[in-house]
């Protein structure tokens, strides 16, 4: 009865909560995306967006993603954890209502009616509302289930002996909270089974306070699992909530044991505790414990980041996704602001250029390893292109001179460049699974000719870094030269392998993939070159054109 309840539980829990998110669609992530710089507004709209789809899970873990994307800063997503934990509290909330009224007299008529609409009902809004109701019925359900199951563990003489323990010594109480939690992977579920534990006259009041603090230490095990292979900032988010909780429940301790955590819950609900408001007073408890703790730590939001960030170095060649030098308060001062957008095109074009790199190099030596890297990068290089386009488009609405003016195109179109690369690196990275994982043979010449053309490619893309870097006209006419070379090995390499395929030496999907991998390399070289078109004289919308080198295309 036990495990089947735990499992209607969960499963109702789920489908409500999916349920919900349907209804609210993408309107959740566009709350979370676009929090301000205030803690308080950070934590009431974590609280409301886990109150709504009844997970501070899926909450933590949905803040975590949008560190990872790059659309929340560590600071901004620390608020938002912190509220999480008040909204995950009317859990506990909507549980203690059973101690009013039998489970099933309302749940099974919830099921019923949510499938019926989940079923029939004509708008996808109306149905979602039956997946809700019905989680809802299969909730209860599962509890009712739970509270019968637990009813004979009351004539335990050794249960009774067990909880008696835990309340002369709460530490106890609170490993076995972590562990229930860790091992259920939601504090809901925990928190609802001392709910009904202390419903059944198992468990005392002051019993259920440790168990209900180590609950909130175990849910931090969620976040951190969904950081694990994620950013730099992802991780050093999961830690924050973990430091949050963790030092929360340290502190919370001392008034456990002082008994001054019970009284305090004893002046708020005045009167004795009885099986009929046990499951309020745990519900006070744990709101109170989640409230006072945001209370605590929204002026020390910024301990927390800098622990975290101590906690969790940066590893050598670690790919930080978002930006690092685009500060809103220096659009005030558009050359300032124009320079730091700059900066951050470099970024770009750093880990754009680190993309090719090991798309390449896992082409020529049949290294999958090398591919690892490569769609965290290309994550980082599609997030970069959308922070600085955003940032330029604010700064390009203030008064700016007219250079100012003329360079600021310039600067979208070479973002726009350098993401395309960043796409090509994609592409080649593709070539090299299927010329890994397919064995396809490629005579030593092939290689040979590719890896000059990569080596000519490779000095551009140097160059071109640093034209952009230094904003050297120099480097950039040394970059636009080599583009002549890397044109000339596509002409060259495409005659060669035509050589070889009508004397038999190459394979057909071989050549395939060697005609697409040379094209793809000079196609960076294209948009290396609109980069360092860019860097000569910021020449607004057509392109340079060095002496005896027309232009193919439009600078566009």
């Amino acid at each position: 009865m036990l495990i089947g309840g735990l499992g209607l539980f969960f499963f109702g829990m789920q489908i409500m909560s999916e349920g919900l998110k349907k209804i609210a669609g993408e309107r959740l992530k566009s709350i979370l995306s676009i929090v301000t710089k205030l803690p308080v507004l950070g934590i009431l709209t974590g609280a409301a967006v886990t109150c709504f789809i009844q997970s501070s899970s899926a909450t933590t873990v949905m803040v975590v993603g949008f560190v990872n994307a790059g659309l929340l800063a560590l600071k901004q997503a620390i608020s938002v954890i912190m509220g999480a934990n008040i909204g995950t509290t009317f859990t506990a909330w909507l549980v203690s209502s059973m101690s009013v009224f039998k489970a099933t007299h309302y749940a099974l008529p919830a099921i019923g009616i949510g499938l019926a609409m989940r079923s029939f009902a004509r708008t996808k809004n109306a149905r979602f509302w039956g997946q809700v109701l019905m989680g809802f019925g299969l909730l209860f359900l599962g509890l009712d289930f739970m509270k019968d199951a637990f009813l004979p563990l009351k004539e335990s003489q050794y249960v009774k002996d067990m909880f008696v323990a835990f309340g002369h010594n709460p530490l106890l109480g609170v490993l076995v909270g972590m562990i229930f939690t860790v091992l259920l992977q939601s504090s809901s579920a925990t928190i609802a089974i001392v709910q009904v534990l202390a419903f059944n006259g198992i468990i005392s009041f002051p019993v259920a306070i440790p168990i209900m603090i180590g609950d909130n230490i175990g849910t931090t095990i969620t976040a951190q699992l969904a950081s694990v292979g994620t950013t730099l900032s992802a991780r050093r988010a999961a830690m924050s909530h973990s430091l949050f909780n963790i030092i929360g429940a340290g502190y919370m301790l001392v008034f456990v044991y002082t008994g001054w955590f019970v009284r305090a819950i004893d002046f708020v609900i005045p009167g004795a505790v009885t099986a009929k408001n046990i499951m309020f007073y745990i519900a006070v408890s744990h709101s109170s414990f989640n409230v006072i703790n945001a209370l605590v730590f929204m002026p020390f939001i910024g301990f927390l980041e800098k622990a975290s960030i101590f906690l969790v170095r940066k590893k050598k060649g670690a790919i930080e996704i978002g930006p690092q030098y685009l500060e809103t308060h220096l659009l005030a001062t558009p050359p300032i602001a124009l320079e730091q957008a700059r900066m951050e095109s470099v970024r770009m074009m750093g880990l754009a250029s680190r993309s090719v790199s090991h798309s390449v190099k896992s082409f020529l030596e049949n290294d999958l390893d090398e591919l690892k890297p490569v769609t965290k990068l290309e994550e980082a290089v599609d997030s970069l292109q959308s922070a600085i386009t955003q940032y330029l488009v604010e700064l390009s609405q203030r008064t700016l001179s007219e250079e100012d003016s003329e360079e600021l195109p310039v600067l979208i179109h070479s973002v726009n460049d350098i993401e395309r690369i960043g796409d090509h690196a994609e592409n080649i990275a593709e070539l090299a699974e299927r010329k890994i994982e397919k064995k396809l043979p490629f005579s030593g010449e092939a290689v040979n000719e590719l890896s000059l053309m990569w080596n000519e490619l490779s000095s551009m893309m140097i160059e071109t870094e640093e034209a952009l870097r230094k904003n050297d006209p120099a480097i950039a006419e040394s970059a636009l030269a080599r583009e002549q070379r890397v044109n000339r090995f596509q002409v060259d390499l495409k005659k060669a392998h035509v050589n070889r395929l009508s004397q038999g030496i190459c394979d057909i999907k071989s050549g395939i993939v060697f005609m697409d991998f040379v094209d793809n390399l000079e196609k960076i070289g294209d948009h290396l070159t609109n980069v360092a078109q860019g860097v000569i004289g910021h020449m607004r919308w057509r392109r340079y054109e060095p002496a005896g080198v027309p232009a193919e295309e439009p600078f566009s």
